[in-house]
Order: C-alpha cells, then structure tokens, then sequence
C-alpha cells in the first residue's frame, strides 16, 4: 500500500504542487486521478482505518504529504469529516452520509468538518453557534472559520451548542445534507501554506434540517444532557473525540514534510560544492542532517505508537496521541527551516521546493490544537493536576 501511494505522490502530486500552490485553488484534476485509481475514495479510507496494526492511514498520509502538504490536505480533508461522523453517528447515519461524502470516480465529492469559531478557536467550550429544536427540525444558526473544504464541500458536519449554558458538555454534532438552504461560504481565506487546500468560513442562516441529522439521536443527547444536568459525567465530547481520534493522522501529514524536506537538502548536500568539496562532507551540514534525519524518526515512531495504541483501544493515559502531534508538527517546522539554511539563498526562493514545505509546516503547530494545547493536555496527563 505505501508503495502505491508513494508511486502516486511522486508521479502525480510533486509535480503538481508548485502550481497549485501558486494558483491557491483546490486541485481538482489531481483529487479525480486519485478518485480513478480508487485512492480518494471511501473503501479507500474504511479500508486502511479498519488495519489491524493501525499504522495504514498514518503511513498512507505520510506518503501523500511528502508528496505536497496543499493538494494532499485536499485529498485527505474530507476524512475529518468522515472521522466526526464515524466517532458520533449511528450505524445507519454513516451508511447513508458517508458514501456521499466521497462519491464516485466520476462523480467526485467533498466532506468538511466545520467546529472553530471567531471567537472559538482553542476553546471549543466558547462555540456560539446555536441548534434549537423545533417540532422535529433541527435549526442551526453561527459562523464556522477555518474549515477546510468549507462552502464548496457536499456534505458539513457541524458542532453547534444546544445548551450554552453547560458549555463543551452541552454541544453536539450535526450533518448538513447538500443543497441545505441557508448554509453558505463566507470569506474563503488566503493563507501562508497549504495553499492548495481550500480553506473557508461557512455561515448558517436559519439551516433547518431534519431531526435525523443530530449524530447520534436525540434520544441519546438527552440522555446526556440530563447527566450534566444532575452534575454526573457525560462522556467525551463530540468535536474532542474527533480531534483526539485524528492526531496521529495529522502528525503522520507532519512526518511526510519533515521527511521531504530532509530528503531534498540530503540530496542537495550530496551535490552542492564549495571549497572544493560536498558540502555535506562540511560537520556542520553532516551533524545537521544527522540531527533532522533523528528528529523525523523520532516523531514517526510516536506517531506511529500512538496510532497502533488507538487502533488496539489502549487508552491514551500519558496523553500519547499529544505528544505524536506535538512532536510532529514543531520537527516540521524545525527541519523544513534547517533544509533552507542548509540550501543557503537558494532555499529562500521558489526555485526550490524547500521553502514552500516550511510555509506549509507552520500549521502543524497551529490547527487541530496549538502546540500549547498539545502541552496543555500533556501536563494534565503526567502531573494529574488541573493544569490551565
């Protein structure tokens, strides 16, 4: 399987990535090859999350990464979606939302996971957007930032509050069914890195949808917000266990930048000469690539520890699934940076790939939960204090 993705990402997404960075445009061309040869598609991703090591999708992801951050987060942002839906749906919900999340070869489909807020980043218990129930209809009203795939994705999973008062434990998860009137795409957002990968606000005006649509069922929300109510606990919540579900996924996007990036200036300190000599013959370019090939490794092997202990159902008690999404995102944004310095003035420019896999490294230690999140949840889990 890494083989025939790797094949793909060196044939079909590296020389595609210049470009659609530049173009800052999701890269439909590349997602309907994927779809034709059946990588972007749902027995794709059921297929690899269902492996019984657990370490498939995390090995796949690298591969596609190291290919191109940008078009491989369109290739693989759908998946969220999919991972929120899988982690708060019923059996029969997932049946019916998450063919249509993907579509078909010829017929090519998006998902998008729609949480953050402008005033709900970091605190998801600060989420305004609100779900009221009304005679069997669920009606949605907020705005939802930094979603990927946001406004242009067929099928929007979207935690809304439906209690403020008790805050992440009064939240749940919803699925807007396509052609929904009053969902639409607001700002779509230039940004650093991960150009390729459409980024948007997503504003819900007055979206009604059918009771069927709360993941999980009413009869469960019920359940649990009368548990909270009674001052009992009432499990995780919705958008958390997405979020701590997929960190192994997105430090394993992490490893494949960190991978490429160190590939690129190896290969590059092989060739290069000054003195008359290879520059990596130099023990400052050796002891630096020493030092990059080290950290990539390392952060591989945590993240590869803390996808095989979620796929086993081990508990992550030290918080491992944290720490492969700490340790992953600050390598790439280290080794990405040292790879420009090791190419010199030639790494600052487009001339080189090396500089755009350190603009699309920063958001490994922004999105999906801030390096200080990371830390945050850590230090909870080794002191056992309430550290804030």
């Amino acid at each position: 399987m890494r083989g025939w993705v790797h094949t793909f990402a060196r044939d079909v997404i590296r020389p595609a990535g210049a470009e659609w960075d530049e173009r800052e445009e999701t890269p439909w061309p590349v997602i309907q090859e994927a779809a034709k040869i059946g990588l972007y598609s749902l027995d794709f991703f059921a297929t690899q999350w269902f492996e019984p090591s657990g370490l498939a999708l995390p090995v796949a992801f690298e591969e596609l990464f190291w290919g191109d951050a940008g078009i491989g987060l369109s290739l693989v942002g759908t998946g969220l979606a999919a991972a929120a839906l899988s982690a708060n749906g019923t059996p029969e919900q997932m049946g019916e939302w998450l063919p249509q999340m993907f579509g078909t070869e010829n017929d090519v489909k998006l998902g998008a996971f729609c949480a953050s807020e402008p005033d709900a980043g970091s605190d998801i218990g600060s989420i305004r957007t609100r779900a009221t129930y009304d005679n069997g209809d669920w009606i949605l009203n907020g705005v939802k930032t930094w979603v990927t795939n946001g406004g242009i994705a067929n099928v929007h999973v979207v935690v809304a509050s439906v209690d403020p008062d008790l805050g992440t434990r009064g939240q749940a998860t919803f699925v807007i069914p396509p052609g929904t009137p009053g969902l639409s795409m607001g700002q779509k957002f230039a940004k650093h890195g991960i150009r390729a990968s459409h980024t948007a606000e997503v504003v819900l005006d007055h979206v009604r949808i059918p009771g069927s649509c709360l993941l999980g069922g009413k009869e469960k929300l019920d359940a649990r917000l009368a548990r909270v109510r009674n001052g009992e606990r009432a499990g995780e919540q919705g958008a958390m266990r997405t979020f701590e579900t997929t960190r192994p996924t997105v430090a394993a996007m992490a490893v494949g930048i960190s991978r490429a990036a160190f590939e690129y200036a190896r290969d590059y300190a092989g060739e290069r000469e000054q003195f008359g000599r290879k520059i990596g013959q130099n023990q400052a370019i050796a002891f630096l690539l020493a030092d990059m090939a080290t950290r990539v490794d390392t952060a591989r092997l945590l993240t590869w520890r803390a996808a095989w202990m979620a796929r086993q159902g081990r508990p992550f008690e030290q918080a491992e699934g944290s720490m492969s999404k700490l340790v992953a995102g600050e390598t790439a944004v280290w080794v990405t940076e040292q790879a420009i310095q090791i190419l010199g003035g030639a790494g600052y420019t487009r001339d080189h790939p090396v500089e755009r896999f350190h603009r699309d490294a920063k958001i490994f230690t922004i999105f999906e939960g801030t390096s200080e999140i990371q830390r945050l949840i850590i230090g909870r889990a080794v002191t056992g204090l309430p550290v804030r």
